[in-house]
């Protein structure tokens, strides 16, 4: 950001699956975009079916474009931890693997700095009865999910993984963070 004019970031976040994460954090009011992904891995561009191997490294992610004037990092950062359990290791709910872990990918110094300070917070808080085993990795690439995985729980809506899995964290989310949801209800 320079001297304050561009509030334009950018926030990299694996959850378990980036369904999931994509339905809550699109509904956010200063949320420009959010993008179903792959990060930190070794493979250029893996297709879904090599992400699901587990055998890239990469995470399933969210690649949030935001404005910090209206939403800060810190608030994306508390939302993530409330919607995904960050102290099961490889692992969120029925999904199981390296793909599904819960990860930080921070784009700069700040947001690794706020990343673990906030993690340190809620070990404080004890808020889980288990250590929090997120990581907070520098940011390297994103690798955007294939078209029919963009906006999946908007266009999906009666699939039955969105009706058992993705709606009760959507309706959780809206009712606990009803003053931060965008005006118009996107997503709906």
């Amino acid at each position: 950001m320079e001297d304050g004019v561009n509030s334009k970031e950018i926030a990299t976040l694996g959850g378990g699956c980036y369904w999931c994460l994509e339905a809550v954090f699109e509904l956010l009011e200063g949320v420009d975009s959010v993008q179903s992904g792959a990060s930190g891995g070794h493979i250029e561009n893996p297709s879904y079916e090599e992400l699901c191997s587990g055998e890239t490294g990469h995470a399933e992610v969210v690649q949030i474009s935001f404005d910090s004037k209206v939403i800060t990092y810190t608030d994306l950062l508390e939302i993530f931890f409330s919607i995904h359990d960050p102290t099961t290791l490889n692992r969120q709910g029925n999904d199981v693997g390296t793909q599904y872990r819960s990860a930080i990918f921070a784009h700069n110094a700040d947001q690794k700095r706020l990343a673990r300070e906030l993690i340190e917070t809620l070990t404080t808080e004890k808020i889980w009865d288990d250590p929090i085993v997120t990581e907070v990795v520098d940011f390297e690439c994103f690798y955007s999910a294939e078209a029919y995985h963009q906006k999946y729980f908007r266009n999906n809506r009666e699939q039955p993984y969105c009706q058992i899995v993705i709606n009760p964290k959507v309706n959780k989310f809206r009712a606990k963070f009803s003053k931060k949801l965008k005006a118009h209800g996107s997503g709906d």
